[in-house]
């Protein structure tokens, strides 16, 4: 299982938080020329980010380059069907990124904008988060 997620913690489990304003970190397009940027917050799952990239990578056919912006690092727990409630947290089920809107998921380059933008409309038919096409701010 190929599953993205971190090599090791500190802690197995982690409380569930809340997800509250808008990103100060992680919100300019900075590899690529274009990017998938989140407008709402959400947790997305290591399956998502990784349908999102093999997407994306098919579409463009070896051509360009696709960054991953977000890494799930959160471990979120399940406990199994049929369980009384108490008896403590239940095991990780899955590993996710938190996400808070204006997070830049992921960034293309080396492709036109056209290019570009069709490749990132596939990978946000995947988020389970609504989502919008930026280019890069040209600061000179």
């Amino acid at each position: 299982m190929s599953s993205m997620m971190p090599k090791r913690v500190k802690y197995r489990k982690a409380q569930k938080g809340r997800i509250r304003g808008n990103a100060t970190r992680g919100n300019t397009v900075s590899y690529g020329e274009f990017g998938l940027q989140a407008l709402e917050p959400g947790r997305i799952s290591a399956r998502h980010i990784e349908a999102g990239r093999v997407a994306a990578q098919h579409f463009l056919q070896r051509e360009g380059r696709v960054y991953l912006r977000i890494f799930p690092h959160k471990p979120v727990s399940k406990k199994p069907l049929e369980v009384r409630m108490g008896t403590g947290k239940g095991e990780p089920e899955f590993w996710c990124a938190v996400v808070k809107p204006g997070t830049i998921l992921y960034e293309i380059g080396g492709v036109s904008e056209d290019l570009a933008k069709l490749a990132l409309l596939r990978v946000s038919h995947k988020m389970p988060v609504k989502t919008r096409f930026v280019p890069r701010r040209h600061s000179v």
